[in-house]
């Protein structure tokens, strides 16, 4: 327990530091920028975890799961060309748009995809699959803290969204030079490999699913930016990166659980395991729900100040999104990629979508952010409980056709306890 622990807190810190890294700046960026500035940051925010998806192609955890495979080194080199050649789009598409003179909402999405882009081009899922989050989280450590000074140096001088954007994008280097050389290292010479069919493939239908979640979740205020105002985004975004970082703590849950739960993919073990994982993240998140809820008042008017005051509401709100959120996070992180499960994932995501363009369009009519949030809310709860059953049933269905490992072994027994 000590050791999952530890290992959640060093893949916390590691691929979600941004998070914590940005609620220290956040005063800052507040102060510096104001509510409409805020509010296309956030914009740009959205298209970067946009870009990263579409860059990684949203299956990392997958391809982790496989670092044991002895064709590791051909699906590496196979990853790093399709992961290369997006990241190129992106790149190509923000110097068109920059060279025709977009501005606003549109430079942000443009900037913050390339943003994200740069942070996916990194060989962090190897140290992940392998289980050292030691090393994963000293080398992202080294971009956070280099993102860290680069904003509040850069910043004042240059005090706008774009900078802000550029600072993220451009620590993200550190982490992927560091990585990179971290994995030739332990797996050799990095071999492009154009055989990128199995990777497109098995990456597929995780892409749908990411860009789908991502699209109304961590990248929702893109697609908020058409029925909401500048102010109104900011005072949505206000509120939204709070609870962001809190989710930033729970989701590595699941990426400390992914090599435990692949020795483990079948039989009563893994039920264990699985029910185990569920039940934590659920009891924590709702913990921490109800103290965001309690101190929000307090924690807006000392990140903000009393110009998002009206922030206090909405946070309370999406607070509660904190426990559902958890729980897909899981079940996508750990329990499905460990079983090797790439298409369940879309059902998920295409109800939420639903849900969320159903609230954007009753949002377009009543001009209310307010609606907005409630709507978020609504459908982050809706995937959720669809995944928790969709995988219980999968669960046991995988039981009833492997009746020969549903008693565990006494070494099963002690993997599902560690």
């Amino acid at each position: 327990m000590l050791r999952l622990a530890r290992d959640v807190l060093l893949v916390g810190f590691g691929t979600y530091g941004q998070f914590l890294v940005t609620l220290v700046t956040l005063p800052l960026t507040a102060r510096l920028l104001g509510t409409e500035g805020v509010g296309l940051v956030a914009v740009g925010m959205s298209a970067y975890f946009l870009g990263s998806v579409l860059v990684d192609l949203g299956a990392t955890q997958y391809f982790a799961a496989r670092v044991d495979d002895p064709d590791i080194t051909q699906v590496r080199g196979a990853y790093a060309v399709v992961r290369c050649g997006l990241f190129a789009v992106l790149a190509v598409a923000a110097l068109v748009g920059w060279a025709a003179g977009v501005d606003g909402a549109a430079r942000m999405i443009l900037l913050g995809a390339v943003a994200g882009g740069v942070w996916s081009l990194s060989e962090d899922w190897l140290l992940i699959g392998r289980g050292r989050f030691g090393a994963s989280t000293a080398y992202q450590a080294a971009g956070r803290v280099a993102y860290l000074v680069a904003l509040v140096v850069l910043l004042p001088q240059f005090p706008s969204p774009e900078v802000a954007l550029a600072c993220l994008g451009g620590s993200s280097i550190v982490t992927v030079i560091a990585t990179g050389v971290d994995a030739d290292r332990h797996f050799g010479r990095l071999v492009p490999s154009w055989r990128v069919g199995d990777t497109l493939r098995t990456a597929a239908p995780v892409l749908a699913s990411r860009l789908l979640l991502t699209g109304y979740g961590q990248g929702g205020a893109a697609a908020y930016s058409t029925v909401l105002d500048a102010v109104s985004l900011g005072l949505f975004s206000a509120a939204d990166r709070l609870v962001r970082a809190g989710q930033s703590v729970l989701d590595p849950i699941g990426f400390a659980l992914l090599p435990r739960m692949t020795r483990i993919r079948d039989g009563q073990a893994f039920r264990a395991r699985t029910m185990q994982g569920a039940a934590g993240c659920l009891a924590l998140a709702v913990v921490a729900a109800a103290g965001l809820t309690l101190v929000a008042p307090l924690v807006i008017r000392i990140v903000y100040g009393t110009e998002f005051a009206e922030a206090t509401d909405l946070l309370r709100i999406l607070a509660w999104i904190l426990p559902a959120t958890t729980l897909t996070s899981y079940v996508t992180t750990a329990v499905l990629p460990a079983q090797g499960r790439t298409s369940t994932v879309l059902g998920g995501a295409v109800l939420g979508v639903i849900l969320a363009a159903s609230a954007l369009l009753i949002t377009s009519v009543t001009g209310s952010v307010v609606t907005m949030v409630v709507g978020v809310l609504v459908s982050e709860w809706a995937v959720a409980l669809w995944f928790v059953a969709t995988t219980a049933r999968t669960v046991l269905r995988r039981e009833a056709d492997h009746p020969d490992v549903t008693r565990p072994s006494h070494d099963d027994r002690r993997e599902a306890t560690r």
